[in-house]
Parts: C-alpha cells; sequence; structure tokens
C-alpha cells in the first residue's frame, strides 16, 4: 500500500491493488482552493508513468470536487482509453454523485457500487 499524505490540503489519497487493478481511494475534498486538482493529477501521472492501465476511483469518501478535479478525471479516462486501459468510479456519494451527474459522467464513466464487481468488470474487458 502506498498512501498519500499531502501536507495542509484536504485531499488524502490511498493507493492499493487487488486483483492486479491499482486502487485510489480519495478521501477529503479536491477543489481548486486546495489543490485536490493537482494532487490527483500528479498521482495519475505518476502511476500512468509506472506503467499502470487500469484504474479504479474509490470516491466513496470524497466530500467535495469541483472542475478542476472533474477535469483531471475525465482526461485520465480519455488518456487510459487511448491505451487501451480502463479507469472506472467506486461508490460516488452526495455532492460529488450530484456534480458527476451534472457533467454527465455516471452515463459516460463505468461507476460501481461493489468494488468486488467493479474489480470483475476489468477482467470482462480486458
Amino acid at each position: 500500500m502506498f498512501g498519500t499524505s499531502n501536507g495542509g490540503t484536504n485531499l488524502k489519497i490511498l493507493v492499493r491493488k487487488s486483483q492486479g487493478i491499482t486502487i485510489l481511494d480519495l478521501h477529503g475534498k479536491s477543489t481548486f482552493g486546495n489543490s485536490g486538482g493537482e494532487i490527483l493529477s500528479a498521482e495519475l501521472r505518476r502511476l500512468s508513468d509506472q506503467g499502470v492501465n487500469n484504474l479504479l476511483l474509490n470516491v466513496e469518501k470524497l466530500t467535495q470536487v469541483d472542475s478542476s478535479c472533474i477535469g483531471v478525471v475525465v482526461r485520465a479516462y480519455v488518456s487510459l482509453r487511448r491505451k487501451g486501459g480502463s479507469l472506472k468510479l467506486l461508490r460516488p456519494r452526495d455532492r460529488v454523485k450530484m456534480v458527476l451527474n451534472v457533467f454527465h459522467l455516471l452515463k459516460t464513466i463505468p461507476t460501481f457500487e461493489d468494488e468486488g464487481q467493479a474489480l470483475a468488470s476489468f477482467g470482462a474487458a480486458s
């Protein structure tokens, strides 16, 4: 497991693997004011540089996102698809779910409530 605690910001990222899939557990807020989008972007770049092509973003404990974070997620989704990989979402809640809905991302990015089903879906797509 790899954890990223980002100093004074409100976004924390825990990186783990399960069944060969990299999972990012996001905690807190990802907003322009706390550099959350930049932190997430840097972590996604680091993983991409390591050859990670399949990502599951667990957003259950993410309490707030803004357009900068949404942009990071969309760019990662498109980039991974171009490489033959995939990005999926796990358990969006409350405000985060509302923002994803406003941007029509819940219809575009595969979203799951159950981690086991989400992990299995990567195998089905391979």
